[in-house]
């Protein structure tokens, strides 16, 4: 209580007494501090009950007042007298003791306002970044600790000043190792250090502090020196911050993680260096994103995981008693989620040879060690969860790295020709491909999303290697010249043979409103539109590879990819209507992609197949003409049809049961199908007419 109104009779006298010049009264703070460690007897008082805090504030608001009042640049006296007489290093030395108790937060507190609040670069003294780096050390050593939200608004604050000017982060690379020098304990060192000299050459402690008040605030500082790191290759700003990310705390968590980021995309050498050749923070993103893998349940619904809130890794807000009424393990699948758009955006942001490393290390410990025995494994209950996840996180996914990485993951690095269905190249993509036709229909259909998902991502292996790599030679055509594309020269449009396709009598969206062609027409030309953008830079417009060079000798497999899909079509009136819409979803997404071998072999309804060969077009027809003689045998055919397009649309309630309804409504697939391709191959048309103009 004594020294509190000790405080406010000070500050009334210094409120009452004329302002000293500003070098004076930042050299009187300065003193004031010094004295406490000659005085005082009780070491053990917090640092609240003295005057440090305010004398430190008065420093750094006499430090902010010279900058405003000087010319911008230029360094005044005060600053001078900081750096000369190495106080950041004192009360380094102070606050590792943490003499008087707290005096460490009361250090970090003054870093962070200092660096924040002077504009003139400071880093680049000696002076300042090797305390600076010191202090850094000290930071993360205890989780949970009284200083974290100090340290950690200290480690932000430097990693923002690195951001601004990235060559000062050679200062916080210790690259050498560094032998321990012996203790001084009468201080003789740090006093000869603190009387250095202006450029002027004239003592500042001559005139402004007593040579024993410096002499006694030295031994002081000398009592609680630091043990020297002796560690070589350190960048001891990461080290801390990855430790702050193990803090109990998530706002420390958060703004850990949000400090790593920031050091991730600096484009200079050695921390980039630094970055790919240790194996912390590769380490901590993989372990982290195992861990909260491996506490999801081993079930759960693909509904419930395909619908779950867009997660933003610093926004996870979450309500335990609320998330678990959801669905169980929702919580779960959040804090994946989080994680893992953390890594996506840290590799998204690191500099591009940090992001290989990362995203290759989250491959190898992540995808290879956890993910794929969950997908090749033979329970179908665990193939469809691991399934309905990793359809999720490829959605996630946006950094070019990292997908890559995923991609390879998935397809293989080769993109070999497939020669055949039992050709086995990569095991993984072949049990993905071959789940697109699983005995489970809920299986089929999670897998068929997957790669629905995927073949819109933008990485052109996706593409060559499931489809694109055995449309090549284009040697599904006879050999023979082809009167390539006189139809269209006559005007017939690819989108009336489609239209046409489905007889009269299986017909039934026109006596439904709201089911018209138009709206396949603009659904084509957005998503077009949009693969376009993703395909830009990957030189697919302009005409189908000459015929004359193409090899047509060479035996024609259409991939194990497409030979699913096609198997699927042409099964279209026998399975279940779930399974269809994801069948003609896929092959719809396939048919907008703009290269002009899939223009050829997928839309055109005139291609001069070689024998054995089949296209999408003489799948439908096949399954068209298996549809006119099934028509035959089912009295009330076409009120039937439309009775259960109207239930399948909500327009009927659920009644009397329908015969053939599996038939029926592979029927109305058909068509709305049909109707899509058929937009399809208009716009595409129309754009290649237009831009040949």
């Amino acid at each position: 209580m004594f020294s509190k109104i000790t405080s406010i009779l000070q500050h009334a006298v210094e409120a009452l007494a004329p302002s000293l010049p500003l070098q004076e009264d930042f050299v009187y703070h300065w003193k004031a501090i010094t004295h406490y460690y000659i005085e005082t007897s009780d070491d053990k008082a917090p640092v609240t009950d003295t005057n440090i805090p305010s004398h430190l504030e008065q420093m750094l608001e006499i430090l902010t007042q010279e900058e405003r009042e000087r010319d911008s640049g230029e360094t005044g006296p005060c600053m001078e007298y900081l750096l000369h007489h190495k106080i950041l290093e004192t009360l380094y030395t102070l606050g590792k003791a943490d003499c008087p108790p707290g005096m460490k937060q009361q250090v970090l507190t003054y870093y962070t306002k200092l660096l924040a609040h002077i504009h003139q670069p400071l880093l680049p003294h000696i002076n300042v970044h090797r305390p600076v780096q010191k202090l850094i050390r000290l930071c993360g050593e205890v989780l949970a600790g009284p200083t974290e939200n100090e340290e950690i608004q200290f480690l932000c604050i430097v990693c923002a000043k690195l951001k601004q000017d990235p060559y000062l982060v050679d200062f916080f690379l210790e690259n050498k190792t560094k032998k321990p020098k012996p203790k001084d304990p009468g201080g003789s060192q740090m006093l000869k250090d603190n009387t250095l000299t202006l450029d002027t050459g004239q003592s500042l402690t001559k005139d402004l502090i007593d040579p024993q008040e410096e002499s006694a605030a030295a031994a002081a500082a000398s009592t609680f020196s630091p043990t020297t790191n002796n560690n070589s290759n350190n960048y001891n700003l990461v080290s801390s911050l990855l430790n702050l990310t193990r803090s109990p705390d998530g706002r420390i968590v958060v703004k850990a993680c949000e400090g790593l980021m920031l050091l991730v995309s600096l484009p200079e050498p050695a921390a980039t260096k630094y970055l790919t050749e240790n194996a912390e923070l590769c380490e901590l993103l993989t372990e982290r994103l195992v861990s909260f893998y491996k506490a999801l349940p081993q079930s759960m619904d693909p509904l419930d995981i395909e619908m779950v809130e867009s997660v933003n890794w610093g926004l996870d807000v979450y309500n335990l008693k609320e998330d678990a009424a959801v669905f169980t393990g929702k919580r779960a699948l959040i804090s994946f989620l989080s994680w893992l758009d953390y890594c996506d955006q840290l590799i998204k942001e690191a500099h591009k040879a940090a992001a290989a490393v990362l995203a290759k290390a989250v491959k190898e410990r992540f995808f290879v060690s956890v993910m794929e025995p969950q997908l090749m494994q033979t329970s179908e209950v665990g193939i469809l969860t691991s399934t309905a996840l990793l359809n999720r996180i490829i959605r996630q996914v946006t950094s070019e790295a990292l997908l890559r990485e995923m991609v390879f993951f998935l397809l293989g690095e080769d993109g070999e020709l497939e020669t055949s269905p039992m050709s086995v190249h990569y095991p993984l993509r072949h049990r993905l491909i071959e789940h697109c036709d699983h005995l489970s229909d809920e299986i089929s259909i999670s897998t068929l999303r997957l790669f629905e998902q995927l073949i819109q991502k933008p990485n052109q292996h996706i593409l060559h290697s499931l489809i694109l790599c055995s449309l090549e030679e284009r040697n599904y055509l006879e050999n023979k010249p082809q009167e390539e594309r006189e139809t269209l020269e006559n005007g017939q449009f690819h989108d009336a043979i489609f239209l046409c396709l489905v007889p009269d009598e299986a017909k039934s969206s026109y006596q439904v409103e709201g089911t018209g062609y138009d709206t396949y027409l603009r659904d084509a030309h957005r998503q077009f539109k949009d693969f376009c953008g993703v395909c830009l830079h990957w030189d697919w417009r302009g005409n189908p590879k000459p015929f004359e060079k193409c090899n047509l000798d060479l035996p024609f497999f259409e991939g194990h990819f497409l030979k699913v899909l096609f198997d699927r079509m042409g099964r279209i009136l026998d399975q279940p209507y779930d399974v269809n819409l994801q069948v003609t979803a896929v092959l719809s997404k396939l048919s907008l992609l703009p290269h002009p071998h899939l223009n050829e072999y997928l839309l055109d309804p005139y291609i001069n197949l070689a024998p054995g060969c089949r296209s999408l077009f003489s799948v439908i027809v096949r399954v068209v003409g298996d549809l006119m003689m099934r028509i035959q045998r089912i009295p009330d055919f076409t009120p039937k049809l439309l009775l259960v397009r109207k239930r399948l649309l909500g327009l009927e309630p659920e009644g009397i049961t329908i015969d053939h309804v599996t038939l029926l409504e592979g029927v109305i697939v058909l068509e709305e199908f049909c109707k899509e391709l058929a937009a399809i191959a208009f716009v595409k048309y129309h754009t290649a007419s237009s831009s040949s103009l």
